[in-house]
């Protein structure tokens, strides 16, 4: 028998027994995840029974040197068994295989999912289900240790992966997706849309973000000056890229560029490397079934030490708009310090279809003898059907078929708006009524706006500027989704804005509260940021021509939307060339137009004067003093302008609850921009350097403004535009939720 111990002596299993090494497994761990803590504590208790099994090997000492000698055996033995130990540790918070992972699909994994991503059950990554306004992200279960040298540097990293994009249109998407390397897998902060998921407004472009990503965009936003809708780009902490290109790649065969369509439905592979020794990422994408260029996309030059935290995590996230989309990820490698491990692409998942089923053989062969054999029920049939289908008759010519997409059934949108009753009519405007309607399969909210016209002259060119239009975007821009044609009526199909038209607050109507100052200006800019882009930024100028309170809309959160522009072209086209015709609406109509016809952006930047005014004032451009009088807004703001008494003018339903330098920047401003000489008018870039604080107002003087505006009320020519135009005066809300 050993030597017995002494009271309160300790024995070897007391110094390195399973008690001991697990605490130190906990102790090592109070940062990792609970999976990599188990992990730990799991290799420490084993660590520990092969302790136990090794002290039998050692003879208790007969004297004080052996006694010596045996307490210092087994600490050294505890020493070494820590050292494996931290080892252990080392490779488990690295990653499986040092960092190195490679899913050929997903069906067994262990990936950290949130939002509207899932995964299938045949084992496809599905970032998105379709839903409008939705993110989702998925991650690699434990944080990576990207930063291990003693100078502090990312490591070198290269991950690839095969991703898929299936839009309900072919031409058309919203929005995209992205990989990321973030220190957080936190992200219920970020917005859908535009910003995919990864930030939002007030943190796009924060340095505290530490996030790396590559973006794969199917939407063009000129915010974030992107290439255009179909393009790759590397990212630091916001959604502005240091590098992007075209979606693409370069073939080996020929060295020559070929596109390659993000919304395709098709699976295609991408990979990103990051080389920390000359600080570069490189980006290549090819087609599934292409092995990698030799070329990549691009390459961008950027360190990413200080923006990659020690420990982050990768994965994926993606975003929808509304638009039905869903993003996909069929495989997904990664390794750090190395080349990314090959994806098995003959074990990925296969797609879900989209689109009509392909019709089957034996369908073609069954369905001509069952008509000749059933032929007097199907003649029936078919005559019930032809009187069912009168009822939704569509007017259709063969140009339209490249308009396919966009094109409605008139049967969708006769049950969208329950066959337009006047429960769901939201006005009436000077080029029709509108209807809010709930499309039967998407239950996407939609205006549809119903309009007589029987012209067909100029209407492929008409139904071509509505579809090149619809592709505009810009976040105060009411977007046309599509059209119809049916018996001489044109439907127009918009997004809805649930919140009205502004003239309905700003005069009151239907028991809205009265617009804030700080809701006015945030509109004025925004609706003066939509014209400057509609006039210089698009690849085309756009006129609006119709600028007024009641065609800016108010969306969800309150945000301006201008809509009903471009539509004054319908009624040019039922018009002879050599009669004038004057569209828009009486008050907001620039005096050149008196001569020339001719809209162009000066005239815009007119109404869009009248539009300050108006909502600055709470008054309408011309409002009835007496049965034979008219009082023009901008006489009686220059009347107080010359006295003195100019913040007079400012709506007094706001109680003095306004910004003065605000609003007299308004107030002079819409005067400038309602200038009676179109050169004397403001650009709206111009007009939006003022709203900024980036240029100062001209001098001007309101006995000379008022002098002009004298004058050219004077002449006989504006009195002939005014009574041989068909202006209106004064529409109501034509895309406006609410009644």
């Amino acid at each position: 028998m050993g030597k017995p111990r002494r009271a309160g002596e300790k024995s070897d299993e007391d110094y390195c027994g399973p008690k001991l090494l697990r605490c130190l497994g906990d102790m090592c761990c109070p940062s990792l995840e609970r999976k990599v803590a188990y992990e730990v504590r799991r290799k420490a208790a084993n660590l520990a029974s092969m302790l136990n099994t090794l002290t039998p090997l050692f003879p208790s000492p007969q004297d004080h040197n052996h006694a010596m000698s045996s307490k210092i055996k087994p600490v050294s033995m505890l020493l070494h068994l820590l050292l494996i130990l931290n080892l252990n540790l080392a490779a488990l918070t690295t990653g499986d295989n040092h960092g190195q992972f490679v899913y050929s699909g997903f069906s067994d994994n262990d990936l950290v999912v949130d939002g509207a991503t899932t995964i299938t059950s045949n084992g496809l990554l599905e970032l998105t289900n379709g839903t409008n306004q939705q993110k989702g992200h998925a991650f690699y279960p434990t944080p990576l240790q990207f930063v291990r040298s003693p100078n502090g540097t990312v490591q070198s990293f290269s991950t690839s992966f095969v991703f898929a994009i299936l839009s309900v249109y072919t031409d058309l998407s919203a929005h995209g997706m992205a990989f990321v390397v973030a220190p957080s897998r936190n992200f219920s902060a970020a917005m859908p849309e535009q910003f995919l998921g990864l930030t939002n407004i007030q943190n796009n472009g924060n340095v505290s973000n530490h996030f790396f990503a590559v973006e794969l965009d199917t939407i063009q936003n000129k915010e974030f000056n992107d290439l255009n809708a179909n393009h790759a780009g590397a990212n630091v902490n916001g959604l502005k890229s240091l590098k992007s290109y075209y979606a693409g790649y370069y073939a080996e065969e020929d060295g020559n560029f070929r596109n390659l369509s993000l919304i395709s439905r098709e699976a295609m592979q991408v990979w990103i490397d990051y080389d920390h020794k000359v600080s570069s990422i490189t980006v290549t994408m090819a087609p599934l079934k292409i092995a990698r260029p030799t070329k990549p996309l691009f390459t961008a030059t950027y360190n990413l030490t200080g923006v990659v935290t020690d420990v982050a995590y990768i994965g994926f996230s993606a975003a929808t708009g509304t638009i039905d989309v869903r993003h996909y990820v069929l495989g997904w490698s990664f390794s750090m310090n190395g080349t990314a491990p090959t994806i098995d692409t003959a074990r990925l998942p296969k797609l879900p279809r989209v689109g009509p089923k392909p019709r089957s053989k034996l369908l073609e062969i069954v369905l001509p003898i069952a008509t000749a054999s059933f032929i007097l029920i199907v003649g029936t049939v078919v005559f019930l059907l032809i009187r069912r289908h009168l009822k939704y008759a569509e007017l259709r010519e063969d140009w339209e078929v490249e308009f396919g997409p966009h094109r409605f059934s008139y049967k969708d949108l006769f049950y969208a708006t329950e066959g337009f009753k006047e429960k769901h009519l939201l006005g009436i405007g000077g080029f029709g009524r509108v209807y809010k309607g709930i499309l039967p399969v998407s239950k996407l909210e939609v205006a549809v706006k119903r309009v007589s016209h029987d012209s067909k002259q100029g209407m492929k060119e008409f139904i071509a500027e509505i579809v090149s239009i619809g592709h505009i975007q810009h976040r105060n821009l009411v977007r046309v989704l599509g059209y119809c044609r049916r018996r001489g009526e044109l439907f127009l199909v918009y997004e809805y804005m649930p919140n009205g038209s502004v003239d309905k607050y700003l005069y009151g109507k239907q028991g809205k509260p009265i617009l804030s100052w700080a809701n006015r200006w945030h509109i004025i800019k925004g609706i003066a940021s939509c014209l400057l882009y509609l006039h210089e930024e698009w690849e085309k100028t756009v006129i609006h021509r119709d600028i007024k309170p009641s065609n800016v809309l108010l969306d969800s959160d309150m945000n301006g939307r201008l809509g009903d522009f471009g539509l004054a072209r319908l009624y040019d086209h039922d018009t002879d060339p050599q009669t004038t015709h004057v569209v828009g609406t009486i008050g907001y109509l620039a005096p050149e137009l008196g001569h020339t016809s001719k809209a162009t952006p000066l005239t815009d930047v007119f109404a869009f004067g009248m539009f300050l005014l108006e909502i600055t004032c709470g008054r309408r451009p011309i409002s009835e003093t007496s049965l034979d009088s008219q009082c023009m807004l901008v006489d009686w703001v220059l009347e107080h302008w010359s006295s003195g008494s100019l913040l007079e003018t400012v709506d007094a339903r706001l109680e003095g609850n306004y910004n003065i330098d605000e609003a007299c920047l308004a107030l002079k401003l819409g005067l400038l921009c309602s200038h009676p000489f179109s050169k004397e008018r403001p650009t709206m870039r111009q007009v939006m350097q003022y709203l900024d604080s980036e240029m100062v107002l001209p001098e001007m003087s309101p006995a000379d403004m008022r002098f002009h505006m004298m004058a050219i009320m004077q002449n006989e020519g504006f009195d002939d535009y005014i009574t041989g135009s068909t202006a209106s005066t004064g529409t109501t809300s034509v895309l406006s939720g609410g009644r």
